[in-house]
């Protein structure tokens, strides 16, 4: 019987050693949710340039003249012939068209290369580090606050730097 008893102390014992070494672990520091934002709004960098790239490849298009209003034609009969016929959509229209198509369709898994070159860098942010915020944020919503918090600064940052890159480019122009 006394074997039973210190058996289970040292159950007992291991168990709350090994629940007190997840709640340290589990703490996410300021450090850790700097570095998870800052991976987020590269992220977030790397679409909006994806996106201002699709945007003018529509708009300055040579083949598809009149821009967006035209590729948005052309993108409500898409798969219609008898609508494409109506709206005389030519042969290098449709060729262009599908190009487009096709960009817009490798930029989903170029973004999600980037954001998950971003979280195996460990230098950027490293896969424990990315699981234990990503955790901690469904898990505390003070943690999510202060994260979504951090992200929203270091966008507006960058916005403002390129608005003054671009105002220096201007101004040597």
């Amino acid at each position: 019987m006394k074997r039973v008893f210190v058996l289970a102390f040292l159950m007992l014992g291991l168990m709350s050693v090994q629940v007190n070494a997840q709640d340290e672990s589990e703490e996410v520091t300021e450090e850790e949710m700097m570095k998870f934002a800052s991976m987020e709004a590269q992220f977030a960098k790397f679409i909006a340039k994806k996106q201002a790239e699709m945007e003018d490849m529509i708009k300055t298009n040579e083949v598809i003249e009149g821009g967006g209003a035209r590729y948005n034609e052309i993108k409500a009969a898409w798969g219609n012939e008898q609508k494409m016929a109506e709206i005389e959509v030519t042969e290098e229209e449709k060729t262009e068209y599908q190009r487009i198509q096709d960009f817009i369709a490798s930029i989903g898994d170029d973004a999600r290369q980037y954001k998950t070159d971003l979280i195996m860098d460990q230098e950027v942010l490293g896969a424990a580090t990315y699981n234990k915020v990503n955790k901690a944020m469904k898990e505390d919503p003070e943690v999510k606050e202060k994260v979504d918090s951090l992200i929203a600064e270091l966008k507006a940052k960058a916005d403002e730097e390129t608005v003054t890159e671009d105002d220096e480019t201007t101004e040597t122009v």
